[in-house]
């Protein structure tokens, strides 16, 4: 007979866990946790904690308490993912800030955390979080659907194809790997959408980069089937399948997404180019086109139709000899080579002397006008693309995002200046 004295008693099931860089900077979290759980708690690393919850261990799980302060704005890509894996798995979100920027808050609020308590914790504020959310779980949690039986998330433009605009098109080129082109598009293209709040542009996005294009992931949208069907069959396309293929980003900017799958950028030719830009300018505003840096047999046919045609490009050897290769080409097939418009991007600060010399010297060696200098907008634009946001609407007061917006705003009075002469 086995001894009752030799019988192990069964570990306590932890019901929370705090998730820190290290929870010793958190000393009133310990404290709290302790006084609520008693023993039924654990600690993780931003490290560990993705491990943890994908294993049988988090099924008795009822909450996390997520720490961070100011030194961990950096690791945001993270903290992230480890609130989202805990979403998916229908635990309870605390988030414990302390000194945490509000732009870095709200990133953190905004994936779903459920309720937030700064730090220092005030007397029961993270008893009444708890209880929160023990009132809530009462309910059955609802069992996760089959991500294939999911309905594809899409929301297009709900107005009706009228051919009644002649909308503005400004395509947007790389004139060099990662100069920032298409992050460019898609703010310029948001602005655009923003420029006047009490009567929005219409303003419209496309991606042409068929092989790597990225403003769906810059705007966290989905890449639709709709979209590659269009572009094998443009002859009988129309615009109302046109507008079917597109994906409405904020209920204000409309985006028509590079495909699914790498695709030749010789699928489509000058002609089903020409009847794409056709469509978008007869129903929009403004026309903004993510290009690919490589020059096809199509790219005549945009810049000939452009209005503006923004040429990105810095401050570096590889594009001042790009510029020359791209200026002379247009010249030998006399192309409107005049319609490029330069953009400096992660220009430097006026400050700095020097390298304002070297941006003159290499638009006279050129022999160029560059017309937009864009600052460099730091680690703030490539979160906000992680994420899947405009600049704006995660750090509005980045310089790289006010420098886009006052330039959307000019290119929107030109026209609606232009629009009144007309009348």
């Amino acid at each position: 007979m086995t001894s009752v004295a030799n019988i192990q008693p069964e570990p306590a099931p932890i019901l929370a866990c705090t998730i820190s860089r290290d929870v010793q900077n958190f000393e009133l979290l310990i404290e709290d946790m302790e006084q609520e759980l008693g023993e039924n708690w654990g600690d993780l690393s931003f490290e560990d904690a993705l491990l943890f919850l994908g294993q049988p261990d988090a099924a008795t799980l009822q909450f996390i308490a997520v720490a961070v302060d100011n030194h961990d704005e950096a690791d945001l890509t993270r903290i992230s993912d480890i609130i989202r894996t805990a979403k998916d798995r229908h635990l309870r979100v605390v988030l414990i800030a302390n000194q945490v920027s509000p732009v870095a808050l709200h990133q953190l609020l905004r994936l779903g955390a459920d309720d937030f308590v700064p730090y220092p914790l005030p007397d029961g504020a993270l008893h009444e979080a708890i209880g929160r959310f023990r009132k809530a779980g009462t309910e059955a949690p609802v069992p996760a659907t089959p991500e294939a039986a999911l309905p594809e998330p899409v929301q297009t433009p709900a107005f009706k194809a009228k051919g009644d605009r002649d909308g503005v098109l400004l395509p947007v080129h790389g004139l060099a790997g990662g100069v920032g082109a298409s992050t460019f598009a898609a703010n310029l293209a948001w602005e655009l959408a923003n420029a006047d709040r009490n009567n929005p542009p219409r303003v419209c996005l496309i991606d042409l980069d068929l092989q790597f294009g990225s403003i769906s992931t810059y705007l966290d949208l989905p890449r639709r089937e709709a979209v590659f069907e269009l572009l094998q069959d443009t002859e009988h396309a129309d615009s109302d399948s046109f507008l079917q293929a597109m994906l409405t980003f904020n209920d204000r900017l409309h985006v028509f997404t590079a495909p699914a799958d790498m695709l030749p950028l010789d699928l489509i030719g000058p002609d089903d180019v020409t009847r794409i830009l056709g469509m978008a300018q007869a129903n929009f505003d403004f026309v903004v086109v993510d290009m690919p840096k490589t020059i096809v047999a199509w790219t005549e046919t945009v810049l000939s139709r452009a209005h503006v045609y923004f040429a990105l490009m810095e401050l570096d050897l590889r594009s001042a000899q790009n510029v020359l290769r791209l200026v002379r080409a247009l010249k030998a097939e006399s192309l409107p080579y005049e319609r490029l418009r330069y953009v400096l991007n992660r220009a430097p600060r006026f400050t700095d002397l020097g390298a304002k010399s070297r941006v003159k010297r290499m638009a006279e060696s050129l022999d160029i006008t560059i017309e937009v200098q864009l600052p460099d907008g730091g680690s703030q634009v490539t979160q906000a693309n992680d994420h899947g946001l405009p600049i704006s609407e995660t750090a509005g007061k980045n310089p790289l995002r006010k420098e886009i917006a006052k330039l959307a705003k000019s290119l929107f009075d030109v026209n609606r200046a232009a629009e009144a002469a007309k009348g």
